[in-house]
Parts: structure tokens; C-alpha cells; sequence
């Protein structure tokens, strides 16, 4: 886009002084992001040229801009900003220099999403360490996928950089990640503003009809009010979208430019690049006389051309092509491809050659297919999709065309595309296709379904479930692991809405395994025959030699929980952490560790829990997620701490997720029966268990049991003490029976169990249950009157809950302590009370021994980001240095 002049623009004061703000902030190294937004022609861009003329004395300035027609070519925009910083790409560590060079397409490889992000934040922190820096993005609306990720990341972790980013966007056009940034919305100039503006452009004389006529029709827009007189006055019959009038406007000056200068524009809109000399290259295919037609071109005040052609507006460049005959689009594609150069481009050249195709084409379909796969591979999922589905309607084979529609439908899907996913699945003619092939349709379509949540929750398992049944007699392995899909699917969704049950009932009719039960086989035989046949086969499958469940985690992590086996659970997570580490899959590596989380709340290791939480969240944010609810929830109830829970709980009902609702309502139970508050833990544990689903029912019957014991309900306790014998004796383990005994303890008013509790618990692991435990105990001595060892008792429980962090059952303590004649001794606060989750993480590591780069990476943040936190860190605890840190014991062991 062309620059603007230097002059003040006329009633754009608020916002000049908005930009100048964040810009000077930057200056002292107090990085920060605003996103402009606003119709065509509101006068974004003339701000962001006003900046950057207004900053270019302290400031190095670095540009880029989306494309309309560059929207499929994975991290281009990127690329553009960081070009000028290319020359200080030695600088950088290896992995994250070649990851660039990969991501930019120099390079052969799969980058890191993380990892490219991170690149790019030290590639332009470094640059920016000798000059502050201004990053100015223009129509981000038209952002790769890939670029637009990475800078939100960016602009998300500028905040101790001297780097100020500032992007121009349309409204009504949402870009994820950018939707979340600071904004400011430009509107229309006030009738004085525009009067003015009007007045100091004296292109035109207008009559005081027409002049008012133009004002109202405008509404405040700066280019309507540049442009439309120059389109020859109003005498148009009826209004139309400002946009298309501007676009009139450019229309109205192509006309009068020579051919040969209408050509180039034709041929400059058509070129994503803006390279010059492949433009020149292009022209002299049309044996254009370049320096004329560029001349004349420029003239016109619609481009520019310098180190790169740059249209005035995108509106012109729009114009020039969309007025350009198809097959006069096709030549200038067609001339773009030949010109480029078909090693060092290969994707832009077939991009070229694919919009010069009219009808099938099976060479350019291929070469299609192959740059879908290296767009995959540099981490451009919506590049893939893009690729692919052109390549679908150049096929001359019609089962070419249906693999490559599926291919192109799927990994929309995994762009975020559900919608367009499910417009490609909806061409396909599924009465043609193969038994697996029309497997997959209904897999695909099980997952958009699920994907767009709601009614799709339901749906989801059912179409899965429906390609199960289809590939039972031809593919028996393939059909068994459908099965197993929806049942990871029914498990999210959850027993409330019967889907579990549905899904569990077809499985039944799976086609059988020789041999020991398979993962499927056991959970048909748990929900069919009960815990204590289905116990000893899960366990077999889940502790065999060939560790199966490495292909479903997630229904792994919940499985061990109803084994109540908190080994096979370390063991679980921890694959989970290493792999997901090892692999860079966001997925993996967020599920291990929101199961890091819940395994420290379980053990009392808040602090790791904290530290674990951030983690997730950190890496959430970079790929542009919401965090995982769950852990949150465990952690906010554990703790005992009423507001936040709320919150999270009112969070995670909303989402309309069974079984993230169960855990919330377990928490809940947690939550009021520390806080003594036993009919709304009566109310939260029947509702918890209720659902019926796996580990979260088990888990949730000792609570249920404690608050009916506490609210008189004497055939709630008996009953729900029932249930939980039915699960837990099978499974044997001492967390099984400590719990088991616990719970019985309740209901058989006998020292007996108690003692027992204590004892399955003691050895363990499970800090919180222990505690709770001593806690129960006591309570029952100090109620027999036997004050004494009830106080042995309750100040074991307090001194654990208070060193635990349950704040909530530790003044419960504190309450029963009280009552026997004894005031518990104040706990000495933890280190993490006064820290955020970030915070706790960054703090957990630099004790443990890490430098600001290895904590940098881990949180996906700049080391001098790290460094402004510690500094934070360090006054909220009072202390000077990192050697302070590693005396603090609660802030130890953070790798785990």
C-alpha cells in the first residue's frame, strides 16, 4: 500500500495519541499491541503511515500485510515482517533458527509451531535490542492462518520488549487471536471533520447539492470522501455499499490509462508476492513496455512501485482484478507461473498454474497434492486444505477426486474449518463410495459434529459409531478402534445424555478378538457383567506388556482413576508428558500435563499443580485454545477456595461438556464439605454421581457418603457406601481401601475403620486423603469425649491440611481443635499464596536450577519477559536473589 503524506490527518487526534502511547511505552521497553479496526477506506492505514512517519527518527520500522490471494501460502505474512531482521537469523540457537528457515520455506522439514513462534519473538527481540522497533500489520483480516497464529503469539509476549505491533483489520471480518488482543474501533470522520477534509482536497468542484448529497452518503469515511468525487458526482439512482462505490472510483481511473498500464495493474493484482522482478519478468511475457506502463500506472496515484508494488488501497488492487476479463486473469496467472521459479517456489508456481486452469487437469492436481503436503509439513494446515480442495476439482479420476475431497475435508476440519469441512463432505457421493471410504465420510462428520458441541455432543459418537457398524465385516481392527473413538467420545459427553450407554450397547455387537480381552473387550465386560469381572481385564489391558492404551490416553487417565490405581496413573501421565515434549503435539503435551495437575491435587503437591496449570495455559494460548478447565476446578475446590470455585464451576457448566460438568459438580461437593455446608454437598455429590461416569461417579461416593453422614441421610450414606464397595474392593488398591474404609468409617461409627483408613493411607502417596482421614478420626474421638486423642488426631490433620494448602478442611481442624480445649497453631504461609500460577511455575523452575532461557521456553515467553516476572516474584516473597528461591521447600521438584 502506498504511503500517505506526512500531514496531520484531519479528526484522527484520540487515535493518533492512542498510538503514539503504546508507541513511546515501547520506547522504554514496555512492549504492547493495539489492533485498528474499521470499514474500508475508515483510515487505518493512513494511521499506521502516520505512526510510522511520526516514529521513524527512534524507531526501525518493519512492515507486512495480508494478502487476499496469499491467504493459502502458510506463514508469508510472517515472513514478510521479519526479513529485515533475516541478516541476525545466525544469532539464534539452532533449532530455532532452522526451525524459521522450514517454517519460511528455505528449508526442508516439519517446524514446531511453538518453536517457530518463539524464533521469531528472539529474531526480532534481538534486532530490537539496539533501536525500539515498530511492527505495523496491515489487513490482518487477510492473514495466513499460520502467520496470523504467530503474531498473536507474538503480540501476546512483547510486554518487557522494546517492540511496539500494530495491526489494521477490517471489521465484521473476525481473525482468531487477534479478536482477543487490545483494539480500537475507527469510525467515521464527525460532518465537520469530513467537511473539512473535503475542503482541503480541492479535487474537485462540487455543487452544494451534490457536496451534501456526498457527505451523507459517505458516512465519515475518508476514502469515499477522496475518491467518490472523483468519480464523477452522485447521479446515481440509488445508494450502494461504500465499498463497491470506492472500488468505482479505482475503476474510473484504470479506464483512462493505457492498456499497456492496465495490463501491469492486472498482473501486479494477481502477483501475492509484490516482487518486482518477478513482475517485470511476467510483463515482458506480455511484451508489455514496462517502463511506460509503470510510469502511467504510478501516475494514477493506484501503486507504487519500489522494492515492492504496493497498491494505494487493497480496495484498488481488488478492482484491478475483478475487472479483468477471466481469461485475461488466467493469462496473468498463467504468465506469473511460467516466470516463477519452479525449485525455490514450487507452491506459489502451482498455486499460479491452478488459477489458470479452467477445467480438469490432472498434472496440476498433482502438483497440487505435493504442495498440500509440504504446506502440512511447515505447519500450514489451512494451506493443506486449500491445496487440496483445488486439486479435488482439477481431477479428471473421480476416485482421485473423492480421496483428495476427503483429504481436503479433513484437514480443513483440523484448521478450525468446520463449517467448510462439512460443505466438502456434503459433495461427496457417498451411494458410489466403498465401504471405507464412506467409514470415513461418517467419521469425519462424527467429528464435525462433535467439534461444533451441543446437539453435535450426541451426534458426534453416533456417526462414529455408525462407522464402526459399517466396517465391522470388512475391517475388523479398523472397526474395534471406531468403537473405542466413540467411546472416548460418549466418555467427554458423558453417561447424563445416555450417549456412553448408546455407544456401549452397539460395542456389544463388535466383531470379536481371539485371544485376551482387548481394551474394548473389557470395557463391554465392566459395564456388562460389572467391576468385579471388568476390573481384572482392564487391568490386564492397561498393565500388559503391550501398553495399548499409548493409542487412547485420554480414556487411559480416566480408566486407571476407576482402578483407583495412582501408580498406573503416574505412570500414564508421565508417557503423556514425555511424548507430547518429545513430539511438540499441543494436544499430548496439554493432556499430560492437565493430568500432572490433577495427580499433585490428589498427592497435595499444590504448587506442582499451580506450576502444571500455567504450563498448560501458557501453551494453550500459543496454539489459541481455551485452557482446560478441569484441573482448574480440582485445584479451586481442594483448596477450599469459594469464589473461584464458583466461578469455574459457573464457566464449566455453560460449556455444555458432561463430563467436565461432573467434575465440577464433585468439586463442588469437596468444596462445602470442607466449608461445613453439608446440604449443598449433599446436593453437588448427588449430582456428581448421578451421571454414572467413569472414575468421576467413584471418586465422588466417599463425598457423598461424608455430607448424607453429616445431614442425617442415613439410607443415602448406606446405599452410595454400597456403590463404592462394589468399586473399590475389585480393585484392591491401598487409595481403594483407605478410601473404602474411610468412607465406611461414617456410616459404622467404629474406631475399627477409621484406624484402617489410616493405615491403607499411610504408606502412600495420597496426602490429601491422609489428612482427611486423621481429620475424620479425630472428629469421631472428640464427639466420644475422648479429648485427648481426638487432639493427636486433629492436630495431625491440621499441621497436613495447612502444609497441604486445604485451607477450607484446615479451619474445619482448626474448628474441632477449638472444641477440645486447644488452639491450633497458625500455619506459616507457602510461597506460592502469594504468587500467580505463572508466577508459581516460573519460580518452581529457576529453584530447580533453570536459567531465564529454559523457563522462556518452556512458557513460551522472551527471557526478559522472565526476568520482569522474577524481579515481581522476588518482591512478593521478599527476597533478592535466585539462590533465595532454591532455599524455599514448597518450591521444589518442578520437573515432575
Amino acid at each position: 500500500m502506498a504511503p500517505t503524506s506526512s500531514r496531520s490527518l484531519v479528526g484522527r487526534r484520540d487515535e493518533i495519541d492512542r498510538l503514539l502511547a503504546l508507541v513511546h511505552a515501547a520506547g522504554r521497553g514496555e512492549g504492547g499491541v493495539l489492533v485498528l479496526r474499521g470499514e474500508p477506506g475508515i483510515g487505518k492505514s493512513a494511521l499506521l503511515d502516520h505512526v510510522a512517519h511520526a516514529t521513524a527518527e527512534k524507531f526501525q520500522l518493519i512492515r507486512a500485510s495480508g494478502s487476499e490471494f496469499e491467504g493459502e501460502l502458510p506463514f508469508a505474512a510472517l515472513h514478510q515482517l521479519c526479513v529485515p531482521a533475516l541478516a541476525r537469523l545466525d544469532t539464534l540457537s539452532a533449532p530455532y533458527r532452522d526451525s524459521l528457515l522450514v517454517a519460511f520455506g528455505l528449508a526442508d522439514g516439519a517446524p514446531d509451531p511453538f518453536r517457530v513462534g518463539l524464533a521469531a519473538l528472539e529474531l526480532l527481540a534481538t534486532a530490537a535490542g539496539t533501536r525500539p522497533m515498530l511492527c505495523v500489520v496491515d489487513d490482518a483480516h487477510w492473514l495466513d492462518t499460520a502467520s496470523a497464529r504467530a503474531l498473536t503469539f507474538l503480540a501476546r509476549r512483547i510486554a518487557a520488549e522494546p517492540i511496539a505491533m500494530v495491526f489494521a483489520a477490517r471489521d465484521r471480518k473476525p481473525v482468531r487471536g487477534l479478536d482477543e488482543l487490545p483494539g480500537l474501533t475507527v469510525g467515521g470522520l464527525s460532518d465537520a471533520d469530513a467537511r473539512a477534509l473535503l475542503a482541503e482536497e480541492k479535487t474537485v468542484t462540487l455543487d452544494e447539492r451534490v457536496r451534501d448529497r456526498l457527505l451523507a452518503e459517505a458516512r465519515g469515511n475518508p476514502l469515499a470522501l477522496i475518491e467518490l468525487p472523483k468519480a464523477g458526482g452522485f447521479a446515481l439512482p440509488a445508494p450502494s455499499p461504500i465499498a463497491s462505490r470506492i472500488e468505482r472510483s479505482f475503476l474510473a481511473r484504470m479506464a483512462e490509462l493505457p492498456a499497456d498500464a492496465r495490463h501491469l495493474l492486472i498482473l501486479s493484482s494477481a502477483d501475492p508476492t509484490g516482487d518486482p522482478a518477478l513482475l517485470w519478468a511476467a510483463a515482458r511475457r506480455w511484451d508489455l513496455d514496462v517502463p511506460a506502463a509503470s510510469a502511467a500506472a504510478e501516475a494514477s496515484g493506484l501503486i507504487v512501485f519500489d522494492t515492492r508494488a504496493r497498491f494505494c488501497h487493497p480496495l484498488a488492487r481488488s478492482a484491478a482484478y475483478r475487472a479483468a476479463e477471466p481469461e485475461r486473469r488466467r493469462a496473468a496467472h498463467r504468465a506469473l507461473a511460467e516466470v516463477t521459479d519452479p525449485e525455490a517456489a514450487r507452491d506459489r508456481r502451482a498455486w499460479h498454474r491452478a488459477q489458470a486452469t479452467t477445467g480438469p487437469d490432472e498434472q496440476v492436481a498433482a502438483e497440487l497434492e505435493l504442495s498440500a503436503s509440504r504446506a502440512q509439513a511447515r505447519g500450514g494446515v489451512a494451506a493443506a486444505a486449500a491445496f487440496l480442495e483445488r486439486a479435488a476439482a482439477l481431477s479428471l479420476d473421480s476416485a482421485k477426486q473423492t480421496e483428495r475431497t476427503l483429504a481436503a475435508a479433513r484437514t480443513t476440519l483440523e484448521a478450525g474449518g468446520t463449517d467448510a469441512a462439512a460443505d466438502l463432505l456434503a459433495s461427496v457421493d457417498t451411494e458410489s463410495l466403498a465401504v471405507p471410504q464412506h467409514a470415513s465420510v461418517d467419521l469425519l462428520r462424527g467429528r464435525i459434529a462433535f467439534v461444533q458441541g451441543a446437539e453435535g455432543f450426541v451426534r458426534g459418537p453416533e456417526l462414529i459409531l455408525r462407522a464402526a457398524q459399517r466396517l465391522a465385516g470388512v475391517d475388523p481392527e479398523r472397526s474395534r478402534e471406531c468403537f473405542v473413538t466413540a467411546l472416548e467420545m460418549g466418555l467427554v459427553v458423558g453417561r447424563a445424555a445416555g450417549v456412553l450407554d448408546r455407544v456401549l450397547d452397539a460395542a456389544r455387537s463388535a466383531p470379536p478378538v481371539s485371544g485376551p480381552p482387548d481394551l474394548l473387550g473389557a470395557l463391554v465386560r465392566l459395564t456388562t457383567e460389572g467391576h468385579h469381572a471388568g476390573v481384572p481385564a482392564l487391568r490386564r489391558v492397561l498393565t500388559g506388556d503391550d501398553a495399548g492404551w499409548t493409542r487412547t490416553p485420554a480414556l487411559a487417565t480416566v480408566l486407571a482413576g476407576e482402578l483407583w490405581d495412582i501408580e498406573l496413573h503416574a505412570t500414564i501421565v508421565g508417557w503423556l508428558v514425555r511424548t507430547g515434549r518429545g513430539t511438540g503435539a499441543p494436544m499430548t503435551i496439554r493432556l499430560g500435563l492437565s493430568q500432572v495437575a490433577l495427580h499433585a491435587v490428589l498427592t497435595g503437591k499444590f504448587g506442582q499443580a499451580m506450576a502444571a496449570i500455567a504450563e498448560e495455559e501458557a501453551i494453550a494460548d500459543a496454539v489459541g485454545d481455551p485452557p482446560q478447565l478441569y484441573p482448574r476446578v480440582h485445584l479451586a475446590a481442594m483448596r477450599g477456595r469459594r469464589q473461584e470455585m464458583l466461578d469455574l464451576f459457573a464457566e464449566a457448566t455453560s460449556q455444555g461438556n458432561g463430563q467436565l460438568t461432573a467434575n465440577a459438580h464433585w468439586a463442588t461437593a469437596v468444596l462445602y464439605n470442607g466449608l461445613t455446608e453439608y446440604p449443598a454437598a449433599l446436593d453437588a455429590a448427588k449430582r456428581a454421581v448421578a451421571s454414572g461416569d467413569l472414575f468421576l461417579a467413584g471418586i465422588a461416593l466417599p463425598e457423598l457418603v461424608e455430607a448424607a453422614v453429616r445431614c442425617g441421610e442415613d439410607d443415602v450414606a448406606r446405599s452410595a457406601l454400597d456403590s463404592l464397595a462394589d468399586r473399590t474392593e475389585p480393585a484392591g488398591t491401598t487409595f481403594a481401601l483407605g478410601v473404602m474404609a474411610g468412607a465406611r468409617a461414617l456410616v459404622s461409627d467404629s474406631e475399627d475403620d477409621h484406624r484402617e483408613a489410616l493405615e491403607h493411607l499411610a504408606d502412600g502417596p495420597l496426602a490429601v486423603h491422609l489428612a482427611r482421614a486423621h481429620l475424620r478420626y479425630g472428629e469421631w474421638l472428640r464427639r466420644a469425649g475422648r479429648r485427648r486423642d481426638a487432639r493427636e488426631q486433629l492436630r495431625a490433620a491440621h499441621e497436613k491440611l495447612s502444609e497441604i494448602g486445604l485451607e477450607a478442611f484446615s479451619r474445619r481442624a482448626a474448628d474441632e481443635l477449638r472444641a477440645t480445649g486447644e488452639v491450633a497453631r497458625s500455619r506459616s504461609e507457602r510461597s506460592y499464596d502469594h504468587l500467580t500460577m505463572q508466577e508459581t511455575h516460573i519460580a518452581r523452575q529457576v529453584a530447580a536450577g533453570a536459567t531465564s532461557k529454559e523457563v522462556a521456553t518452556r512458557l513460551f515467553l522472551s527471557p526478559r519477559t522472565v526476568d520482569a516476572h522474577l524481579r515481581n516474584i522476588f518482591r512478593k516473597l521478599g527476597i533478592t536473589s535466585r539462590r533465595q528461591l532454591r532455599d524455599m521447600p514448597d518450591l521444589r521438584d518442578a520437573d515432575q
